[in-house]
């Protein structure tokens, strides 16, 4: 067998994650694992801690409206961030997928509203905008050999300004939960006894996104680019067409994420999306996935999300005004970023 092709079927075969045995072992060693799962531990633990101190001290924290409105606040950032972790594993990172979202959602709303299209028809219309913004950041990036920064900050105001154009810098509004073509509500959002539906698809979208992440050749792939992109390529895998499948990814996630924002508040404002990438890049990296590449982790991110989730929740139930949530959240962000660099040094000690 060539050599070539050896060492494709290595990356192809070995084990069940984007850092099984064998492969980390020829790259930083059994200690990279440890490592990621004290991350976890440590990202779980931080989740339980802020759990109990909101309880505690939280002004009605634990009711039953409290935690409906906390799990509706999470859908459309746990879509963007399941994207956001494909993206991060490559070594990349998307700036544009908060205002993709927000673009896709204003052009359904559009779709809906102004050329009356049904509303099954409008949601389409929102997967695939975002999708386009997908494809090409995956080709400016794969292809033309744009920093993955510098491409998505452009596709980000290409994005907004897109959305500002064909909505015509007016509020989208979607059908209420009680009417006629309501009924996209009680399916993405809740039922009309009040039944969180949206938990159903955050369950079945982990599934998937751990499904494709852990055990197809698209997650094993993308930590490899991320490990080491000249040394895949060299090996004979097509870096430019997984890098751009990865991005693609991102974008059908996005425009879940404007479904589910649709779906959850009704009205979408132009410029809403601004902001929205940032809690997914906490979210990820929080979890566990290196913003140097090369690692991710599903449920770490799950988890991510859900500490941004109950750190926004928890301070409005103890009286912290809306700016200083802002500015916990930045300080969330640069936590996380301290974390991802300690855990590199480690990883390079080891």
């Amino acid at each position: 067998m060539p050599r070539k092709q050896k060492t494709k079927d290595f990356f192809i075969n070995s084990g069940s994650s984007c850092y099984t045995e064998p492969f980390i072992s020829l790259l930083c060693g059994v200690a990279l694992k440890n490592i990621l799962l004290s991350q976890r531990l440590i990202a779980l633990s931080t989740l339980a801690v802020l759990f109990v101190f909101f309880s505690i001290f939280g002004k009605n924290f634990l009711t039953q409206n409290s935690m409906v409105s906390l799990l509706e606040s999470t859908y459309y950032i746990i879509c963007l961030a399941f994207g956001m972790t494909f993206v991060i594993s490559t070594g990349g990172i998307d700036l544009s997928i908060g205002c993709v979202a927000m673009c896709g959602a204003l052009i359904g709303g559009v779709a809906y509203d102004e050329w009356g299209m049904p509303i099954g028809v409008a949601l389409i219309v929102t997967i695939l905008v975002a999708t386009c913004f997908g494809v090409i950041n995956g080709f400016l990036i794969a292809y033309c050999h744009i920093p993955p920064f510098v491409a998505t900050m452009g596709t980000q105001y290409l994005a907004q300004g897109f959305g500002y154009i064909v909505s015509q810098v007016q509020t989208m509004r979607y059908p209420i939960i009680t009417s006629e073509d309501g009924w996209f509500k009680r399916v993405f959002y809740k039922s009309l006894e009040g039944f969180p539906m949206g938990v159903l698809y955050m369950v079945l979208l982990f599934v998937i996104a751990f499904f494709l992440f852990r055990y197809t050749q698209l997650g094993k792939y993308a930590c490899a680019i991320g490990s080491n992109c000249e040394a895949t390529r060299l090996s004979g895998v097509n870096t430019k067409h997984w890098i751009l499948l990865v991005y693609i990814i991102a974008g059908i996630f996005a425009g879940l994420a404007g479904v589910f924002y649709s779906a959850t508040y009704t009205s979408v404002l132009p410029g809403s999306g601004s902001g929205m990438e940032m809690n997914a890049i906490a979210a990820v990296v929080i979890g566990g996935t290196s913003l140097a590449g090369g690692t991710g982790t599903m449920l770490g991110t799950i988890i991510g999300v859900f500490i941004m989730a109950v750190l926004k929740n928890g301070l409005l139930t103890i009286g912290i005004q809306q700016q200083w949530q802002v500015l916990f959240t930045g300080l969330a962000v640069l936590l996380a970023v301290m974390l991802d660099i300690y855990r590199g040094m480690k990883v390079k000690r080891s």
